[in-house]
């Protein structure tokens, strides 16, 4: 019943280049050594951060500004908040945290691309930048930047009442092959990426884009509550996003698009262990700067956010906010960016969105 839509495997694994000389081999010793270590509060070992700060001994020149591309308050703003916070004190300056909002995320990621590409501005780059040029809106893409660290990585979750008929994302299908116009789904807006995992799932079943009516809210909390409700029948959103409703038996999880299980939710299967199918969608998060940048600028940012990723406080925050950590170095980063471009844009135009 599936055709497969291949998607990106990244290794969740620091990606570490060899540096040149002595003191470069040494620092990465140093760090090989203490990126596991960890003081009692959960801060990276001193020894590690030293190691890291070694790598370019005349970065940062000053104050580095951190780019979000969406705004103040959002879940990509908080964790852009705590890796400027951590960043800031492990290479001990000023690390501020700029919203640059507006064209659906155009605005913020052109900035990144515009900058001086000797690390002193970096962004937060999001899922979007593999979108938005199939889209019509920009034409910039991941090939626009250097990546530095992945961050964060969120399947997406299919989502049902609790009382719904169907257990399994098999079942659903079933249905909705059996049942076209009859399921009613919900998210996010239209061609959001909660919206194409939807129609990536249908299309990888071959199902038409059109057997699932798709209703358009202002993001997962107001479809959840309109799920509850009994307006919609499901949602395709993170399960983290679902956390509440989850923990209160008021919904269920049929499958999760992830190319893993959600460690917060170890007991949903993905749809590749459901249906024996490649395909997955998901959404991610990761530290870029502009094309060009200092290979050495880059190791230490990817040093310092190999350590953050790692930290208590970092887990505790993701935890907390329904998001999932995922590291990725520079190298495997930017190679996950053009496949999940290729992937995306792939399901876009057969689904129609693409322009």
């Amino acid at each position: 019943m599936t055709r497969s839509i291949p998607s990106p495997v990244v290794s969740s694994r620091p990606s570490r280049r060899l540096l040149s000389g002595i003191a470069g081999v040494a620092a990465l010793a140093l760090v090989a050594a203490g990126c596991s270590g960890t003081a009692d509060e959960g801060a990276p070992d001193d020894s590690a951060v030293q190691a890291c700060n070694d790598i370019n001994a005349d970065y940062p020149s000053g104050p580095v500004e951190l780019i979000v591309p969406w705004a103040a308050g959002g879940g990509t703003d908080g964790v852009a908040r705590l890796i400027g916070e951590q960043l800031s004190t492990q290479m001990s300056t000023n690390v501020n945290v700029v919203n640059r909002t507006g064209g659906s995320g155009v605005v913020g990621h052109q900035a990144m691309v515009d900058a001086n590409p000797d690390g002193q501005t970096i962004g937060l780059v999001t899922v979007e930048i593999g979108m938005m040029h199939h889209q019509g809106l920009t034409d910039i893409s991941g090939e626009d930047l250097t990546a530095i660290s992945q961050m964060n990585e969120d399947g997406a979750g299919i989502t049902v009442a609790a009382d719904a008929e169907w257990d399994t994302a098999e079942e659903l299908l079933t249905y909705i092959e059996e049942h076209p116009g009859e399921v009613t789904a919900s998210g996010t807006g239209q061609g959001g990426i909660w919206h194409l995992a939807l129609l990536g799932m249908l299309l990888d079943n071959d199902l038409p884009v059109g057997s699932v009516n798709f209703v358009p809210s202002e993001g997962a909390a107001p479809a959840l509550q309109e799920l509850v409700a009994g307006g919609i029948d499901m949602t395709t959103n993170a399960l983290g996003e679902s956390k509440t409703m989850l923990d209160s038996d008021r919904a269920k999880a049929l499958g999760v698009m992830g190319t893993e299980r959600d460690p917060a939710f170890p007991d949903v299967e993905t749809l590749q262990e459901q249906l024996g199918s490649e395909y997955s969608m998901t959404v991610w998060r990761g530290i870029a700067g502009p094309k060009e940048m200092d290979p050495t600028v880059v190791e230490e940012l990817e040093c310092h956010l190999g350590l953050i990723a790692e930290s208590d406080s970092f887990e505790d925050f993701m935890t907390k906010s329904g998001l999932g950590v995922k590291y990725a170095g520079a190298e495997d980063f930017q190679t996950l960016m053009a496949e999940d471009d290729a992937t995306k844009g792939e399901v876009m135009e057969e689904a129609g969105l693409a322009k």
